[in-house]
């Protein structure tokens, strides 16, 4: 018969995630100007990727308007 050993792996356990408020909806935030770089900096990687709702907190909605605003202001300042 073969012995079963006990030395099973184990996982670290997990800290609680700290729930994620967006900060758009704390401040009240109704539209998301494209104009407003150093806003949208703080939400896009350093090559310029948009980073998603789970690294940055924000909201589905609040989400949406920062992607079309920083779509927006790639459009404009290819322009200019």
């Amino acid at each position: 018969m073969a012995m079963q050993s006990n030395n099973k792996r184990r996982r670290p356990k997990r800290r609680a995630a700290k729930p994620k408020i967006c900060r758009f909806c704390e401040n009240k935030v109704n539209y998301i100007d494209f104009k407003d770089g150093d806003l949208l900096r703080k939400f896009q990687t350093e090559k310029g990727r948009i980073l998603p709702r789970r690294i940055t907190g924000t909201c589905l909605k609040h989400q949406k308007m920062l992607s079309v605003a920083v779509k927006r202001a790639r459009i404009i300042s290819v322009v200019l």
